[in-house]
């Protein structure tokens, strides 16, 4: 059982088993019988060159910052003060959104969150996210961190672990493990949590909402619910911060988070 969403994981589990060649599905867990698995160390699934095992050899200068939260937390209004003041200590930065930012990342966000007549089911939007973010890394983010920039992302893995885990019913753990696949192992060096309670998320999405967000207060309760949890499992990297008060003030919050976690912003 899901705890935070109070609902069972279905759909698919990730069986993290390593593939040797000429000995079946190798040594590891069992699938559940019946159950679709998915082995990520199988030769057919190929990584982006260089692949998640790898990254700990990747030299790069830059810092890579996410935006995560319910919807209504006020993600978009902070991300370009963020860049703005980064750019202001003499840094270079790219700003991308999740999913977006590439031809291909923009087609599937149009998918995701404005085909209103397409009903999907939660694992086939999951790995729609996935294939997006692929994308955006491999095109976006990995180039701007060998150039030495920052990258700050208008949410990334995290939400597809909140939104279709804790909130859909996949299983978070296994939803993790599809993501290594995706971004190569790149995660962000720091994770930054905009809080909000629903009232508050509510009053702002006083707009035309798009899928996602028109799924109600019972769906973004059990969103807050899963990010606070994350938070509480991952306090080295995921920093939780008060975005209930004013721009100015959540701005202040996130400058200080930052420069609390990254010691070269010291």
């Amino acid at each position: 059982m899901n705890a935070a969403a109070g609902l069972p994981h279905k759909g698919f589990s990730v069986h993290a088993q390593r593939y040797e060649p000429g000995c079946g599905t190798g040594q590891g867990g069992s699938p559940t019988a019946g159950e679709p698995t998915l082995d990520i160390f199988a030769p057919s699934l190929r990584l982006p060159r260089g692949g998640f095992h790898d990254l700990e050899t990747r030299v790069t200068t830059g810092r890579f910052i996410s935006l995560e939260g319910i919807d209504g937390a006020g993600k978009s209004a902070q991300i370009g003060r963020l860049a703005d003041w980064l750019r202001s200590t003499g840094r270079h930065v790219t700003t991308c959104r999740d999913p977006g930012s590439t031809p291909l990342g923009d087609a599937v966000r149009a998918i995701l969150l404005d085909r209103h007549d397409l009903q999907l089911a939660a694992t086939a939007e999951m790995f729609l996210y996935m294939a997006a973010r692929a994308q955006m890394v491999a095109e976006v983010i990995e180039p701007a961190l060998a150039r030495g920039e920052w990258v700050v992302s208008d949410r990334y893995l995290l939400s597809n672990v909140v939104y279709q885990g804790y909130a859909g019913g996949l299983d978070p753990e296994a939803i993790r493990d599809v993501g290594r696949i995706a971004t190569a192992g790149r995660m962000p060096d720091l994770v930054l949590l905009l809080d909000v309670d629903l009232e508050t998320s509510a009053r702002r999405l006083a707009r035309p909402l798009d899928k996602l967000e028109n799924r109600g207060d019972e769906y973004r309760a059990r969103l807050r619910a899963g990010y606070l949890a994350e938070a509480a499992s991952q306090p080295d990297r995921v920093v939780a911060i008060d975005a209930t008060g004013g721009i100015d003030d959540v701005a202040a919050a996130i400058r200080r988070a930052v420069a609390a976690r990254l010691p070269e912003m010291a």
